[in-house]
C-alpha cells in the first residue's frame, strides 16, 4: 500500500468515526464543513484526492486538528488509566471522593468512577446532555439515589441503572461509608 492509499483509508476511517461519536448525518457535517456530500462519501469509502482547504474545513467541523485527520496509526486496543492518571474531581466535606479512573472519546463517551461518601455527604449532579445513562455498583454500604425526585435504596451488591439527563443525587444516610462504582454513557 501506498503513502497515499494509507493516509486516504485513514482519513475515511478517521471522518466516518468521528462523524458517528457526534450523531451527525453525512449531510449535517457537509453543512457545518461547507462541503458537499458527494465529496464525504468519497473520502469516507477511501476514494478521491480531497486537497487541503477541504480537510481543514472537515477537521474545524468535527472540532479536531487536521493532524488527528490524517494519523495513519489507528488508536490502540486498548488505552491504560494507570493510578497517576487517574483525577479526584469532587471532595465531600468529610474526606469522600469522587474519582474519575478512565473514559473514552469522541461521542459517545463513557466514563468510569469510583465514588465514597462518608456519612452525610450528598453529592447533588445537574442534569447532563439528553439521552444520558448512568450505573452504579455499591460495593460498600448502603447508597440512597435520588433522581428527578424520586429516590431509591441501593444496598451493598447491587447494580442501578438510571437516566442522568435530569437532576439526580447520590447520598450517604447512615453512619458507614459507601463506596460505588459509576458508569456515565454519554450520547
Amino acid at each position: 500500500m501506498s503513502d497515499q492509499e494509507a493516509i486516504g483509508e485513514a482519513v475515511a476511517r478517521t471522518v466516518r468515526s468521528l462523524r458517528a461519536g457526534h450523531g451527525w448525518s453525512l449531510d449535517e457535517l457537509a453543512g457545518r464543513a461547507g462541503v458537499s456530500k458527494g465529496v464525504l462519501v468519497g473520502l469516507e469509502q477511501g476514494r478521491g484526492n480531497p486537497n487541503l482547504g477541504t480537510l481543514i474545513r472537515i477537521s474545524d467541523a468535527l472540532g479536531v486538528p487536521l493532524t488527528r485527520l490524517v494519523q495513519v496509526e489507528e488508536e490502540p486496543a486498548t488505552r491504560l488509566f494507570p493510578p497517576d492518571r487517574h483525577v479526584v474531581l469532587w471532595h465531600g466535606p468529610s474526606g469522600g471522593t469522587g474519582t474519575l479512573l478512565g473514559g473514552s472519546d469522541p461521542r459517545p463517551s463513557l466514563e468510569l468512577w469510583r465514588w465514597v461518601l462518608r456519612p452525610g455527604e450528598v453529592r447533588q449532579s445537574d442534569a447532563h446532555v439528553p439521552g444520558t445513562k448512568e450505573i452504579i455498583y455499591v460495593e460498600d454500604g448502603v447508597l440512597t439515589l435520588g433522581v428527578a425526585g424520586h429516590r431509591d435504596t441501593v444496598q451493598a451488591g447491587t447494580a442501578a441503572v438510571f437516566v442522568g439527563d435530569r437532576p439526580h443525587s447520590y447520598s450517604n444516610e447512615t453512619d458507614e461509608t459507601v463506596q460505588f462504582v459509576l458508569a456515565v454513557l454519554d450520547p
